[in-house]
């Protein structure tokens, strides 16, 4: 299938974001009839209409606001590259991928430090999960679980294991039975009370089940005392040493790690090795707190 000019597309775009072909012909530095003129081609091309005229005015239809969620974030996504392209031309700019939960809660707090001793490294953070095309997504490196697969020509280099444990706002004794407990679950990790309950050989038995999308609400929610939740060692060290939470059984290796994946060899490129080594010595003296 063609697909009608990226120009046209950007004229749509445009008027969507202003609400007026007048705006948006401002905006582009056209006429007003150019604009008009590409958004009726585009229509045409699309066979669909997309804006409703009314009184000189126009809106979205059903069909503009569909195309505009896409339109959106395609232009947004292209920016964020062109602009990561012009700054890697003048700085040292390293464009990181990392999982949520870890820049979160764990990651971010810690980067004054990496800026404090590297600051000819422009540290630019985007916030995934999961596989990762590498060239279309514009990162240079990417921190993950290994929880799943990536292909072969993918360059990995283990940071750490994962330290799993339950986590409450109420100081619960170890020997206390779970019955009647909230247990938060996550659907961003399944198997986490499953394999620690395996690994533990504590029972859940007669607890009660709760369940949050993501891994970082469950966090959040253990702090906020709903519950408690299976988490990473990892991502509640400061709560743990605040007294926000506390970890009734400790913590425990659920054979996972986290890796630091680049689409060459991290070694070959200056910048991407400092910031694995200053990573490396980051989560040793992390996990140093629980004697590993």
């Amino acid at each position: 299938m063609k697909l009608p000019s990226l120009a046209s597309f950007r004229f749509f775009e445009a008027a969507a974001q202003t609400g007026s072909f007048v705006k948006a012909a401002e905006q582009l530095h056209v006429t007003h009839g150019a604009v008009s003129r590409q958004v009726r081609l585009l229509e045409e091309a699309l066979g669909v209409e997309l804006f409703e005229r009314r009184n000189r005015a126009i809106f979205l239809n059903a069909a503009g606001r569909s195309l505009h969620a896409t339109t959106f974030a395609v232009f947004e996504q292209l920016e964020g590259a062109v602009y990561r392209l012009q700054q890697s031309a003048r700085e040292e700019v390293l464009v990181l991928s990392c999982e949520p939960t870890i820049a979160m809660k764990w990651l971010i707090p810690r980067l004054p430090a990496f800026h404090k001793q590297n600051s000819d490294i422009n540290l630019h953070l985007v916030a995934a999960g999961g596989p990762i095309d590498f060239a279309r997504a514009g990162v240079d490196l990417a921190l993950r679980r290994d929880d799943f697969h990536w292909d072969q020509d993918v360059h990995a280099e283990k940071i750490c294991d994962e330290w799993v444990g339950p986590v409450s706002r109420a100081k619960k004794s170890r020997k206390e039975q779970l019955d009647g407990v909230r247990l938060l679950h996550s659907g961003t990790r399944p198997k986490a009370w499953p394999t620690w309950q395996r690994l533990s050989g504590v029972s859940t038995k007669g607890s009660i089940r709760v369940d949050y999308e993501h891994f970082y609400l469950c966090v959040q929610a253990a702090v906020s005392g709903l519950g408690m939740a299976m988490v990473s060692f990892l991502m509640v060290q400061d709560e743990l040493q605040s007294g926000q939470l506390h970890a009734p059984y400790g913590f425990i290796r659920d054979g996972s790690g986290y890796c630091l994946l680049s689409p060459q060899p991290l070694d070959q490129d200056e910048k991407c090795a400092r910031f694995k080594a200053w990573l490396m010595a980051e989560a040793a003296a992390s996990l140093s707190a629980i004697g590993v």
